[in-house]
């Protein structure tokens, strides 16, 4: 219930941002992924289609291309609750699917490792510095990052970080979280 109650809040707060404060701090966030070193050796990343409120990552993965990473995007299976990453070279290969999510078309993409990836941008609605996250609820992201030992980086507003949130057993930090206002090292919080 407690999570609920946050996720409900942070989501208030996100969709009061107005769509320039929005843009313009969507592009500092991903100007600042830009110049991190994670980034640049980063030969695959994984990342989601972001909705509005999110932090858009559709220009990372635009700028990811035309650095010629290989950018590798989730699908979820909601039965089991788990998910596997295909790899994407056009927004062309993507349909929409529940909630009105973008996800890899299935015949035109294919599955990539999770071995091979060699950063995953994790989405979340709140996090704290020390890198622990409030997902939307479906646990998709804890199970994956179970036995992942690559880089993992947030993006977030600095509205999205909080003092604290409900904490689990099974909840695994992000190393970094990157705002418009700078980039949070979560292993030194």
């Amino acid at each position: 219930m407690e999570k609920k109650v946050y996720r409900e809040n942070i989501k208030k707060v996100l969709s009061a941002l107005d769509r320039c404060t929005y843009e313009q701090n969507s592009y500092l966030i991903a100007k600042q992924l830009n110049h991190l070193q994670e980034f640049q050796v980063a030969n695959t990343i994984a990342v989601t289609l972001s909705r509005f409120p999110e932090v858009d990552t559709w220009q990372i993965i635009r700028k990811g291309w035309d650095l010629g990473k290989r950018i590798v995007i989730p699908k979820c299976f909601p039965k089991t609750k788990t998910m596997i990453f295909k790899e994407i070279t056009s927004f062309t290969q993507l349909e929409s699917v529940y909630f009105g999510l973008f996800e890899p078309i299935e015949e035109q993409t294919v599955e990539v490792q999770k071995a091979l990836l060699d950063l995953i941008i994790v989405p979340g609605l709140a996090f704290t510095e020390k890198g622990y996250r409030l997902g939307f609820g479906g646990g998709y992201y804890d199970r994956f990052l179970q036995d992942y030992t690559g880089c993992t980086i947030s993006l977030a507003f600095t509205q999205q970080i909080q003092e604290q949130l409900p904490i689990e057993e099974h909840d695994i930090p992000v190393k970094m979280i990157i705002t418009e206002n700078g980039v949070i090292n979560c292993e030194e919080q």
